[in-house]
């Protein structure tokens, strides 16, 4: 059995803008997914995911993932999480040209699912990783990533950015602009994660923003002007920028950066309130994580007080400190 593991992320900069080809930056926080694999004799595939919480429900399936668990859930979120194994599978059967290779796989995962923290990209990472291993062959991570970003871009249709595969893949903070993906050096932030329990459909919300991109001019500036957002940002994590109030500026960014998507329709009354309570408790800045229309905010403040406030905030079902993970993929065994 092979052992690999990968960390979700959050985004202080850019979701949604970085699907037209404007820079994002997200973090790796140590919140993982693990993938176990066992080769079979045959060619079937055997899947196990007895945690991928949602919404108070747990999904529960095995045996062969072209069936559907019985669970009330969302049906979209549930297909496109065995959607993100089946992927994988495919991609590491590419890479090593073992078309009939069959697997038995466990997926434990720490990461919500459709929360808005990269729990597909964790998943599809440490199933890619895992599986070549497992037969023989390990990947260079920049290969890894770029094929998890084709498994994620195959179940989403073609609306997948390489931002949450490449920074699960490499750990720590990375800049993502179009195809040119690169890690880049950024202090430890004090960032605490709200979670309203619910989830957004990934693809829904971003459909919804082509939409409107396409329909307006000024959704398009929109679009635009989180990019320009996003340079500025860089700008400010650079480690050599050592200005006094730099992590109040930051602050003041992901507030701008979570009312440009809100216009974009794609908060949520809940993710309204977690920013909100996370600004009104001190916080520097706050901000929906993800695709949105539910899951998580981002917020920085390095005393308590957020995290308190969250914890008694009205719809905030989890709220905790995330460390950022300088791994990417671990492998575990």
């Amino acid at each position: 059995m092979t052992v690999s593991s990968a960390p979700g992320k959050v985004y202080l900069f850019g979701e949604h803008a970085v699907v037209y080809g404007e820079p994002a930056v997200p973090c790796a926080i140590e919140r993982r997914a693990t993938v176990s694999v066992e080769a079979r004799d045959d060619d079937h595939v055997r899947v196990e995911a007895s945690d991928l919480s949602l919404d108070g429900f747990t999904v529960e399936y095995a045996g062969a993932t072209d069936g559907r668990p019985d669970v009330d859930v969302p049906a979209s979120l549930v297909e496109a999480a065995m959607g993100y194994v089946d992927a994988a599978v495919e991609q590491a059967r590419e890479a090593v040209d073992r078309p009939d290779a069959g697997f038995d796989i466990s997926v434990e995962s720490s990461i919500p699912l459709g929360a808005g923290l990269g729990s597909s990209a964790a998943v599809t990472v440490a199933g890619i990783d895992a599986a070549t291993r497992e037969l023989g062959h390990e990947l260079p991570v920049r290969e890894l990533a770029n094929r998890a970003y084709r498994a994620e871009a195959a179940v989403q249709d073609g609306q997948a950015s390489r931002a949450d595969t490449f920074c699960s893949a490499l750990g720590g903070a990375v800049r993502v602009e179009g195809d040119d993906c690169r890690a880049i050096e950024a202090p430890n932030l004090p960032l605490v994660v709200g979670f309203d329990g619910g989830a957004g459909d990934t693809g829904e919300l971003v459909a919804g923003v082509r939409a409107l991109k396409a329909e307006y001019d000024f959704a398009a500036d929109t679009v635009s002007t989180i990019g320009n957002l996003v340079r500025t940002g860089e700008q400010i994590l650079d480690p050599e920028n050592e200005a006094e109030g730099s992590l109040a500026e930051l602050g003041r960014l992901m507030n701008f950066n979570h009312g440009l998507l809100a216009s974009l329709g794609v908060s949520s009354r809940s993710l309204d309130s977690m920013v909100w309570a996370a600004r009104e408790a001190g916080a520097h800045g706050a901000k929906l994580t993800g695709a949105g229309g539910g899951g998580c905010i981002v917020a920085l403040d390095p005393t308590p007080e957020t995290l308190t406030a969250l914890q008694f905030t009205p719809g905030c079902e989890e709220a905790f400190r995330a460390e950022l993970a300088t791994d990417g993929v671990r492998r575990e065994a």
